[in-house]
């Protein structure tokens, strides 16, 4: 270890070179003294001296300077000015997460007045309904932004005073506070078959009636995470809608389509079907905020390695708190699935641009059965599952982890809830070649029959990236097979094609 005065005289770069490496990996000052403090809490810097390290008004001590070494998993020297920075560490200015768009050529034909004359059009030639259309437009603003919506988490905040855990004692006294009055009835699930023939269960878990009663399921009062969640969601609507009655039943089980038999479809597009459909979206994002507020729940995240389980002791569903995953992590690059069988996705966040195992309005009829979200529903499982994946995106290999829960909802119907991140983004900002990485590791799983353990060199890579990210499961996932897996079975990078070999297969783990 150097002595503090060799290092003062080696550092004139040095605050420049930590605050790069947090920016670049998203980390507030505040979240990179917590990492420290959870390193060694003797020797870690406060807010307002990192401040001053990073302006070059103070210099680290040698032990100080270890304990951000371990956090950016660099060696002590590199921080040192005989180091030059790799420009790979350098910030990205004005990135912006989600679906890459495609260039609209020529643009006269994408021009307002065209696209509202062929998009109705379009609607009905397909089937497609306006309220599942209006789902993929709000689904494309939830990328665009990085699902980040200030506006709702503040209304979220005022509310419930960013206080967290809130018990059910506390939600039903903040419906009342607004003079909502809560009555309790008696709803069963109820079986449904839908067009496939396939059944499921449907439950009426609430609803509002203006001017100001929410009836509630007996059935939630022994479910109080749902029961807070649909209480949340409530609230979000009378807060932010003025108790319109537009945004008023709560539903549990597996929907097709988006539909709800209590609100009439149209293959037309109209602002009604829009305008229900986006409240119907902001009173759930209100709810999760209200439940797991942004910075405690963030705070809570980096105490235990962004763990499904903290759901526990917040009473919420695991799918308030994935959910919330995507939203709070100073990571942009998420995904987020809700999957029923047989294969159909109730809820898509894809912030990272991954392509859908399947599609969530119409059933495929070659889903590939290696995503962890698809393997999940048809087995027996109980606990988490991560996995490491390499999957083609545009022709290029892409490294992601997920982690996977099965659960049952309160109609009673099991499904899995996923959580992911693209690993690539997280490979480039500590300066190694992710693409090479991705393709070592796509070509050793190709000649593994599609799976294979991770090779050392690159087991100690994605390590790396993962105490960096804080994020437990990724170092869970690394110590399982990677696997190949693809978009579509039409498209399977594995020799041979296991949906060639395996059409039944894959069609018969649909349930």
């Amino acid at each position: 270890m150097r002595n503090d005065k060799s290092l003062m005289r080696k550092t004139h770069f040095l605050g420049t070179k930590i605050r790069n490496l947090r920016k670049r990996n998203n980390l507030t000052m505040e979240d990179l003294s917590a990492r420290c403090v959870r390193v060694d809490s003797s020797n870690s810097p406060s807010v307002s001296y990192l401040s001053m390290i990073e302006r070059g008004k103070r210099v680290p001590s040698a032990d100080m300077l270890a304990v951000i070494a371990v956090v950016f998993q660099k060696d002590v020297g590199w921080f040192l000015d005989d180091v030059p920075e790799d420009e790979a560490i350098t910030p990205e200015k004005g990135s912006k997460g989600g679906v890459s768009g495609m260039p609209l050529e020529p643009s006269f034909l994408f021009s307002n007045d065209i696209l509202q004359i062929a998009i109705p059009e379009m609607l009905s030639q397909t089937g497609t309904s306006g309220r599942q259309f209006a789902h993929l437009l709000i689904r494309a603003h939830q990328e665009h932004h990085q699902n980040h919506f200030p506006d709702l988490e503040r209304a979220a905040e005022e509310v419930g005073l960013k206080r967290m855990p809130l018990a059910t004692e506390d939600i039903i006294d903040i419906a009342k506070g607004m003079g909502l009055k809560i009555k309790w009835i008696d709803r069963v699930p109820k079986e449904v078959i839908n067009e496939m023939g396939i059944s499921s269960k449907q439950l009426v878990t609430s609803f509002f009636e203006p001017p100001g009663t929410i009836y509630i399921s007996n059935i939630l009062k022994n479910r109080p995470s749902r029961l807070k969640y649909d209480l949340a969601v409530h609230i979000g609507h009378c807060v932010l809608h003025n108790k319109d009655g537009l945004k008023s039943v709560m539903m549990s089980g597996r929907r097709d389509d988006f539909d709800d038999a209590l609100i009439p479809q149209s293959n037309t597009l109209n602002a009604q079907d829009i305008l229900h459909a986006w409240r119907d979206f902001e009173s759930s994002f209100f709810a999760g905020a209200l439940l797991c507020p942004k910075v405690p729940y963030r705070q809570l995240l980096d105490r235990h390695g962004y763990e499904i389980s903290v759901h526990k002791q917040l009473q919420v569903s695991a799918s308030v708190a994935m959910r919330r995953m995507t939203v709070v992590s100073p990571y942009p690059h998420w995904h987020y699935f809700d999957a029923y069988a047989p294969g159909k996705l109730k809820a898509v966040y894809r912030g990272n641009g991954i392509p859908l195992p399947w599609g969530n309005m119409r059933l495929v009829e070659d889903p590939c059965q290696h995503w962890a979200v698809f393997r999940m529903i048809n087995e027996p499982v109980e606990g988490t599952s991560a996995q490491i994946s390499i999957l083609n995106v545009g022709n290029e290999p892409r490294i992601y982890c997920c982690e996977s829960i099965k659960v049952d909802d309160s109609a009673g119907n099991p499904h899995v809830l996923c959580a992911g991140i693209d690993l690539n983004p997280a490979i480039e900002a500590q300066g190694k070649d992710a693409q090479s990485i991705a393709y070592d590791l796509k070509q050793a799983c190709a000649a593994g029959g599609g799976s294979i353990i991770i090779p050392k060199h690159i087991q100690k890579d994605l390590t790396s990236v993962a105490k960096i990210l804080n994020i437990n499961w990724i170092e869970r996932g690394i110590k399982k097979d990677a696997q190949l897996i693809c978009s579509r079975g039409a498209v399977c990078p594995r020799q041979p094609s296991c949906y060639a070999a395996g059409r039944n297969l894959c069609e018969g783990n649909q349930g």
